[in-house]
């Protein structure tokens, strides 16, 4: 009976572990704080029990293996309300994704807090106010979208000094004074800032060519059909080629992915994205472990956001040069985006150079997409109607 006693009376004295103490019930707290401040009118909150120690058994919150929250994915969730202060103690958050809701009031300065931040996702809501000037602080953020709310006051020259800063979208708000035009703002365009009527834009875009001379216009015309003769040379050549490929196959059939209900439009080779290798490493977080959707033969596919909002699916081709590997690449390319018919997969757009083959896919929520470019559940052409 003491021994039993004993053992109770360590347990009570024993630390409380990191995840279930004073971090766990700040991150509870503030989170409650958020809760408290909006309307949820389809109950998506309906799982933050604030009676817990720790949020991470909370839907649409994610926390790292220590039990700190990481991410809060809140968008298109019908949220009006408004952002509260609290939000700053999150002291691991990394993604704060609140678009496309009803959200108004203003941007709070405690965001600043979020040292750890990358992405900050505050577009399509009705927020008012300046952008704070604490967000300088935010060192490691990569993205920031705060278009079509109807923000005002002048862009915080402490943005400038955010290096890691890749994606910016203040457009369409109601923002005054001078574009910055130094540090991390020499990688934006006027894109960035359209829509806002009280912006001085400093950045300009190139000057248009200037008009031909005759003599210019003759060499024009010349090199318009020597264009011509050689572009048809060259389709000729790529159809013999494509042709040479499926015989040497056997006759085998040709075989794409079927989307069974897909209604998108007919894809040309011609409106294929060529993709820079820097674009994809920055909408997957460097192919970052936990953004994989799937695995497969002939490598990995992840989720990914383009700098346009875009969610997309980018099938990474295994490093190695292996010969199965530059043929799944180039036949895939060549095919996928040949297709004519309206059920096959869209193929956006592509990237390959000396050590990478990507290939770039609409992203599709329902995980149906990642098996098919894993290369199963493939369907040949010949079974389209």
């Amino acid at each position: 009976m003491e021994k039993g006693l004993s053992i109770l009376v360590l347990l009570m004295l024993a630390p409380t572990p990191s995840w279930l103490g004073a971090a766990g019930d700040q991150e509870v707290d503030a989170l409650a704080a958020f809760k408290g401040a909006v309307a949820d009118p389809t109950n998506i909150l309906q799982s933050w029990d604030t009676s817990l120690v720790s949020p991470c058994t909370w839907l649409h919150i994610t926390c790292n293996p220590g039990g700190s929250v990481t991410r809060i994915d809140l968008g298109n969730a019908n949220l009006s309300g408004a952002l509260v202060p609290e939000l700053g103690k999150l002291p691991s958050l990394q993604y704060l994704e609140l678009y496309n809701n009803h959200l108004s009031g203003g941007i709070p300065d405690e965001l600043g807090n979020l040292t750890g931040l990358v992405s900050l996702d505050l577009y399509s809501n009705s927020l008012v106010g300046s952008i704070p000037n604490s967000l300088g602080k935010l060192k490691s953020l990569g993205y920031m979208r705060l278009n079509n709310n109807s923000l005002n006051g002048s862009i915080p020259k402490s943005l400038t000094e955010v290096e890691a800063l890749q994606v910016l979208d203040l457009s369409n708000n109601n923002l005054s004074g001078d574009i910055p035009i130094t540090g991390s703002f020499t990688k934006f365009t006027n894109l960035s800032f359209q829509g806002n009527k009280g912006l001085v834009y400093a950045l300009t875009p190139p000057p248009p060519p200037a008009a031909p001379t005759p003599s210019d216009s003759s060499r024009s015309k010349t090199g318009i059909i020597a264009g011509a003769v050689a572009g048809g040379i060259v389709l000729l050549f790529f159809t013999l080629a494509l042709a040479v490929f499926f015989i040497g196959r056997g006759g085998a059939h040709a075989r794409f992915f079927d989307i069974p209900g897909e209604e998108e439009p007919e894809v040309n080779f011609g409106q294929l994205k060529r993709f820079s290798l820097r674009e994809l490493q920055v909408a997957t977080d460097h192919f970052s472990p936990k953004n994989i959707l799937g695995r497969g033969g002939f490598g990995k596919v992840y989720k990914g956001r383009l700098a346009n909002g875009a969610l997309v699916a980018v099938k990474r081709l295994k490093e190695e040069h292996s010969h199965g590997g530059e043929l799944q690449f180039h036949t895939e390319l060549k095919m996928i985006s040949l297709a004519v018919h309206r059920n096959l997969l869209k193929l956006l757009g592509f990237c390959t150079n000396a050590t990478e083959r990507l290939l770039v896919y609409p992203y599709m929520a329902n995980g149906s997409l990642a098996s098919r470019l894993r290369g199963t559940n493939l369907h040949s052409i010949s079974s389209i109607p």
